[in-house]
């Protein structure tokens, strides 16, 4: 066939992505994958090659390419358990797809991982090629990697530091495609996990989350302090859990304290993102695999604007 049905073969296959040139009897095609995930890559390069070998009788040969992204890795950090850090991460997430930001999630928690059930993807078994994890979808448009997802669910990880830290690369590296912002939920503490994150992948910077009382809010400090120390940028922190009010008769109460982050950040000198109420919506939606940040509700509002503040540094950093 002539060079010209070969050449609409290709654009038909791969738009602009396919360059094709040719010298004598071989066609030689690049095949610019940049922004594509490993199943995607591949299913296109099989499409444009089955598009060349059948409308040119010759040689065919083909070389993918690809525009190394910039990404960035956002922690989601805090001195303790229990302060609602991943449900945080994950709406976090969401929130700034919302706002256009090409975002993966890492569930950086290995021991107690819990982002399957909030991303509503825990029948979802990632696949690797090359040793290379291939992030999992979520119905929410944002890719994922979980080590509850590698594991028998209800089974422990019963793992020394360093074999942690290594599942946690694993998850860092996997091809993340087009993604441009990765947000880590950490684990809770200052141990091995949170210096192998922060001495090799090194994020662009953390958030912090606590909830007012002085026992979260000192454990909280001691976070921050890990970050200054390697010298991590703190984004802000954020206070959950932070004021209840009663369904039934609309009574404001704090069971928790009110206002501790805040008065921390202020003494720290560091931006305060907000308040995320202790709600029953939040718990049960979450509970569902259905973070509030993926819809427009009222306990949306809050995740909302605090990705606001995160999406403004993030431009400005």
């Amino acid at each position: 066939m002539t060079q010209d049905v070969t050449i609409a073969a290709v654009r038909a296959a791969a738009g602009e992505r396919a360059t094709v040139r040719f010298e004598g009897t071989r066609a030689g095609i690049v095949l610019d994958a940049t922004g594509l995930g490993g199943a995607e890559r591949d299913a296109l390069e099989a499409a444009v090659r089955a598009a060349a070998s059948a409308a040119w009788a010759g040689e065919v040969r083909l070389v993918v390419t690809a525009e190394r992204i910039h990404r960035r890795l956002l922690a989601v950090a805090s001195g303790k358990g229990g302060v609602g850090k991943s449900t945080l991460a994950a709406n976090l997430a969401i929130a700034l797809k919302a706002r256009g930001r090409r975002v993966g999630l890492v569930d950086a928690d290995i021991y107690g991982p819990s982002q399957p059930r909030l991303m509503a993807a825990e029948d979802q078994r990632p696949t690797a090629k090359d040793k290379v994890l291939d992030p999992v979808p979520t119905p929410y448009g944002v890719p994922m990697l979980s080590m509850g997802q590698l594991i028998q669910p209800g089974k422990a990880i019963a793992w020394r530091g360093p074999m942690a830290a290594g599942a946690l690369t694993q998850l860092v590296d996997a091809d993340w495609g087009a993604t441009d912002t990765l947000v880590l939920d950490l684990p809770p503490g200052t141990g091995d996990v949170q210096l192998t994150m922060v001495q090799k992948h090194k994020p662009a910077g953390a958030i912090i989350v606590s909830t007012p009382q002085d026992l979260a809010l000192i454990d909280a400090t001691r976070a921050i302090d890990l970050f200054d120390k390697a010298g991590i940028p703190i984004i802000g922190i954020v206070e959950n859990m932070a004021g209840y009010v009663c369904p039934h008769c609309g009574e404001l109460s704090d069971p928790f304290g009110n206002g501790g982050a805040q008065a921390t950040a202020e003494r720290l000198g560091l931006p305060f993102l907000g308040r995320v109420p202790l709600a029953i919506g939040i718990r049960t939606a979450s509970d569902a695999g259905q973070p509030p940040a993926a819809g427009n509700g009222a306990d949306a509002t809050a995740f909302h604007a605090i990705a606001g503040q995160v999406d403004d540094w993030l431009r400005t950093h």
